[in-house]
């Protein structure tokens, strides 16, 4: 269903420029008539409008067959409340809690109003992305307790990980109630990180801003900036150069490439003591590091993309990606003939963690997740970027839902990107690869497919060229929520094989 169709079913005037207004009282009723037409929820954020009209506003953005179709309710600045989406759609939960902690506005009917970004750490009434807030106030622990959900009954009993965990992962807290080795519920904690990135940007140019969402998931720079990237250029009104173009898909399919090999040596060595694999994928992954070095000048590519377009690489650097990408391919190709040989490692994957499509569907799960639980969406294919829409590529996509389906979506993506590698260096345009331009008023959305799933960064800019609002979603805030689904029904010693499997970043969803 397109954007117009989807405005003619619920009645509404299709959006020219920006988002479509909808009273605060059928904020509900039309966004539940959007995902009863097949047309996901795939973000909501908040903006803090007090000093232009009073008010706040709340935008829910809903995907179409050519587009996204945003709803935005006014809210007054002395009544900032609205009837909650969880009620009906589920992938709104998150989402309406986050912006409850940010800016206090209150999704009215909730069913789990707990705080979900600062818990114990920040007193309550303390509204981070308000307007007022001043971005260094030194803050007190406010020691709120956090309290999670527990089961009782004869037997069952409660295990803690975290959020300090024996390794060089980041924190997060994990709750199990389990009776014996089953897992009866599993909840996590997270937000221990939090950075920040959305009020630090605030008042900074597009180009002073990159930098900071360059860094807002250490291995995911590349994903993370196309989306902030193309939000501005639309904003602006920049074309990027064909050869900008081509880049953009190198670099990111270089870093999913790198994420992937990565995933399948920790899944299979770290996951299970298969060990052999964790050796040899984290040697590959050290060998792309360098790679990355050698043509962008940083390891985890930084700098890579560029407002206006992408880094170039010369032709020795051409030729050295495909020299290094032949090798990678034979070595991997030999592990995983290896992998899918072992009994072993393969009933150690298959029905493990099984997250079904409905709950999928359900949770707004991205990405890899999605894919695997037979969901088959790719914003590389379905809302091309860059020049995706001139490369054609399968999309890979399982209906298992278990470790084994998402291990086999990222051995296929991993082929697949760097078959869309070396054809992008065949049909390099030559030319400019980035165009310079000057700020201006306005604002748009941006996306990308990341080797996590879709990032989406909504940006408004003032007439000063200036960040005004940067409201940035990460595929693994959408995610995280599903080990809810994953745990219950398996055995504890599965749970760090669910974790493998989606590879999720502590780091991004905290903000």
């Amino acid at each position: 269903m397109t954007i117009k169709q989807l405005c003619d079913h619920l009645k509404i005037t299709p959006p020219r420029d920006g988002a479509v207004i909808v009273p605060r009282a059928q904020l509900r009723q039309f966004s539940a008539a959007c995902v009863h037409h097949g047309r996901p929820l795939v973000f909501m954020f908040a903006t803090d409008e007090r000093q232009l009209n009073k008010s706040y506003a709340v935008h829910a953005v809903f995907s179409a067959q050519d587009g996204f179709l945003t709803l935005r309710s006014v809210l007054p600045e002395n009544d900032p409340i609205y009837p909650s989406l969880t009620q009906s759609i589920m992938a709104a939960n998150w989402f309406e809690r986050l912006i409850g902690d940010q800016f206090g506005i209150v999704a009215e009917g909730h069913p789990d109003w707990r705080r979900l970004m600062h818990h114990e750490n920040i007193s309550e009434g303390v509204y981070p992305l308000r307007k007022d807030f001043a971005w260094d106030t030194k803050l007190l622990h406010a020691d709120v307790p956090y309290p999670m959900h527990r089961v009782e009954g004869k037997g069952v009993y409660e295990i803690p990980v975290g959020p300090v965990h024996a390794g060089i992962i980041e924190p997060g807290h994990f709750r199990f109630n389990v009776r014996g080795e089953r897992i009866l519920t599993l909840e996590g904690k997270l937000f221990f990180t939090h950075k920040g990135v959305e009020k630090l940007v605030e008042g900074k140019t597009p180009q002073e801003a990159l930098p900071f969402i360059e860094r807002i998931s250490g291995d995911m720079a590349v994903g993370h900036t196309l989306a902030f990237v193309q939000a501005v250029e639309q904003i602006v009104g920049v074309t990027v150069p064909e050869r900008g173009l081509y880049l953009r898909i190198v670099w990111n399919e270089l870093e999913r490439i790198t994420a992937h090999l990565f995933d399948i040596g920790n899944m299979g060595g770290m996951g299970t003591g298969f060990t052999f694999m964790a050796a040899q994928g984290f040697r590959m992954v050290e060998e792309m590091r360098r790679l990355h070095e050698r043509v962008s000048g940083h390891r985890f590519l930084r700098g890579a993309i560029m407002l206006g377009g992408a880094r170039n690489i010369d032709e020795q650097g051409m030729q050295n990606l495909l020299d290094t990408l032949e090798r990678i391919e034979k070595e991997i190709r030999n592990v995983l003939d290896i992998a899918y040989g072992s009994d072993g490692l393969m009933e150690r994957f298959e029905t493990t963690g099984v997250l079904s499509r409905d709950a999928a569907i359900a949770y707004g799960a991205r990405g890899i997740a999605a894919r695997a639980s037979g969901v088959d969406t790719d914003f590389r294919r379905d809302y091309p970027y860059a020049g995706y829409g001139r490369m054609p590529f399968k999309v890979a996509v399982k209906t298992a839902g278990d470790v084994r389906a998402r291990f086999s979506v990222r051995v296929l993506e991993l082929y697949e990107s760097m078959a869309l590698i070396r054809a992008c260096l065949e049909k390099m345009p030559a030319g400019k690869t980035a165009m310079s331009f000057d700020s201006k008023e306005g604002s748009a959305l941006g996306w990308s497919e990341s080797f996590r799933g879709a990032v989406i960064d909504w940006v408004r800019i003032d007439a000063k060229g200036r960040i005004d609002r940067c409201a940035v979603s990460d595929p693994s805030f959408m995610n995280w929520p599903i080990f809810g689904e994953l745990g219950p029904g398996n055995i504890v010693p599965d749970f760090p094989l669910c974790n493998k499997s989606l590879n999720l970043s502590y780091s991004g969803t905290d903000l």
